[in-house]
């Protein structure tokens, strides 16, 4: 049987449509427009190629989108005085601060310092210690497992009862949530990582194999279980002489063209875990209006 490549363009798109109309909804009934800030610190390209994408869906999502680009130069007084006057701002939801920050700042306290209500990227402590302790009813997840889990869903649907599942990788920004959301949908979860003793045997156990490591390529077709749903999260850009003299492409953390000989469903590298992340980071923050308003607010977590 083909192998089933998980389309997250298509997922994304979804969600996408899903958090417009659950904004229309709320500026229809309550009046309150959904308002998303974006800050932005420097001049990195990459980083305000990631904003522009981020303002352009807000935009399609019918939220009040402000961006504030602010200089290289800029001190962690300055910063910090307009987080703490965003999050004063009744008309602000969700606020992101786009990182990396430039090398002056220090990132880790301008992102705790967002109000947990408005972190709409799920970084502060507050919403990482619900997400660890398996509040998602209150709290906001981290966008990139959110996404991953609704790509998940799609294949599996909402309870994992039964099938393993393991994570190559235990960071806090990745992860250890995705970690928590596999287990909140009672699945079997083992971690992986660096030091773990016969990856590869621990690999070929899951059901459902979450690569988010870092590393071109290292998840070989041997790795993983007959018929096992593949989530590869990892960007990496690497040489294409194929293309032309100093050329690239970008491949993930799984060796996609003989790992979709085994597995049953697998997420490519550009276009699968990527869309959805952006896609979350919308959908937190018309959680966060709805919250702000007093109301229950709607799930998007179904491709």
């Amino acid at each position: 049987m083909p192998v089933q490549l998980i389309d997250g363009k298509k997922a994304a798109a979804s969600v996408i449509q899903a958090v417009a109309d659950a904004t229309e909804i709320l500026k229809t009934e309550t009046g309150v427009k959904t308002g998303l800030a974006v800050v932005i610190v420097g001049s990195d390209p990459a980083s305000h190629t990631y904003v522009g994408a981020k303002s352009r869906m807000a935009k399609e999502c019918g939220f009040t989108s402000i961006q504030h680009t602010l200089p290289e130069e800029t001190s962690q007084q300055d910063l910090t005085e307009l987080v703490a006057r965003l999050n004063a701002d009744e008309s602000i939801h969700g606020i992101l601060v786009q990182l990396p920050l430039p090398r002056h700042l220090d990132s880790e306290a301008v992102v705790q310092s967002i109000r947990p209500e408005k972190d709409v990227d799920g970084l502060n402590f507050v919403n990482a210690g619900k997400v660890a302790t398996g509040d998602l009813r209150t709290g906001l997840v981290s966008c990139t497992p959110a996404g991953a889990m609704v790509l998940v869903g799609g294949i599996h649907g909402s309870d994992l009862s039964g099938l393993k599942a393991v994570v190559i990788g235990r960071s806090n920004l990745f992860g250890k949530p995705m970690v928590q959301l596999l287990l909140n949908a009672n699945a079997t979860v083992t971690v992986a990582h660096s030091r773990t003793k016969d990856l590869e045997d621990v690999c070929r156990d899951a059901d459902i194999l979450v690569a988010a490591v870092g590393r071109p390529e290292m998840v070989k077709a041997d790795w993983v279980k007959p018929g096992a749903t593949v989530i590869d999260v990892g960007i990496n850009r690497i040489a294409a002489p194929e293309r032309g003299e100093g050329k690239s492409r970008l491949v993930g953390d799984v060796d996609f063209q003989t790992v979709k000989d085994v597995a049953q469903a697998i997420t490519p590298v550009p276009g699968g875990v990527g869309p959805m992340t952006i896609a979350m980071l919308m959908a937190n923050t018309a959680i966060a209006a709805w919250r702000a308003t007093g109301r229950e607010a709607p799930h998007f977590d179904r491709s």
